[in-house]
């Protein structure tokens, strides 16, 4: 659940971010394709560790 939240997190702060810089949609898509990749790395390593985590305890 976690990378999927993270995904649609970066896409929209990708989004916002190129829209910010004066991009257009191109830029808007890429922008949040990139921080959606990003994002849900982040995601997927934080589900790892609280998987890690609970079997631990």
């Amino acid at each position: 659940m976690a990378p999927l939240i993270g995904m649609l997190f970066g896409a929209l702060l990708g989004a916002v971010v190129a829209k910010r810089k004066g991009g257009n949609r191109l830029d808007m898509a890429q922008y949040a394709g990139g921080f959606a990749i990003i994002f849900g790395l982040i995601g997927l390593f934080v589900a790892i560790y609280l998987a890690r985590a609970a079997v631990a305890a």
